[in-house]
């Protein structure tokens, strides 16, 4: 049972996909956090993030892993230290690494191996690229507006503010050469712009059932 959660920030991908997978009894795994980890060791090395076969080596060499909603960097628990402002600033060019992916969707892919080929998975590539044949997709979505809205109701900032970055960041995402985010095919869409979260889990919990 593979369940994979697409979509861009601000439309409760990660809170849902954490209540969704204690609800079912699966893991769950959050590949947002291995990218800010690998963007966390270039940040550490030195290495500018803009340089594609230096920041490989680099992610290539560290040891990463995720385990009860904790990440690691070679043994290190780095789950407060990726949500810093350096990170944030640099995970967008490192992940636009096509190297830089092809190595975090091999480890993605093990630790659901190691995990009995069982999770809900979230990020914005799943359901396309590391989970093609996932036993559940869904693309969760909302308005911008509604989404720069949660997001600033969560970290303080100016909605408008998170408004622009939000919608930076959309168009990066959905334009990079490396894995752009897109709808997976065979996806269910689920607009979460007037859904309460309750509404969003249930949904969800019932899509799994019927898959089970």
């Amino acid at each position: 049972m593979i369940v994979t959660l697409d979509g861009p920030g601000g439309t409760g991908k990660s809170t849902v996909s954490r209540v969704v997978a204690h609800k079912a009894g699966l893991p769950h795994l959050d590949t947002g956090a291995f990218y800010r980890a690998a963007t966390l060791a270039v940040i550490d090395s030195g290495v500018d993030p803009t340089r594609a076969e230096e920041v490989a080596a680099v992610v290539s060499r560290t040891s990463m892993s995720q385990e009860n909603g904790r990440m690691y960097l070679d043994g290190r628990d780095v789950s407060a230290e990726i949500r810093g402002e350096a990170v944030t600033a640099s995970v967008s060019a490192v992940s636009a690494h096509q190297a830089v992916r092809d190595i975090l969707v091999e480890r993605q892919r093990e630790w659901v191996e190691r995990h009995g080929h069982r999770g809900v998975i979230e990020g914005r590539d799943i359901g396309s690229v590391v989970f093609p044949h996932a036993t559940v997709k869904v693309y969760l979505d909302a308005t911008p507006e509604v989404r720069a809205r949660r997001r600033a109701l969560q970290t303080g900032e100016n909605p408008t503010e998170v408004l622009d970055d939000l919608n930076r960041r959309d168009h990066f995402d959905s334009t990079r050469t490396a894995s752009p985010m897109t709808v997976p095919e065979g996806a269910t869409v689920i607009d979460t712009s007037r859904l309460g979260f309750d509404e969003v889990v249930d949904r969800l919990l019932e899509m799994i059932r019927s898959k089970s």
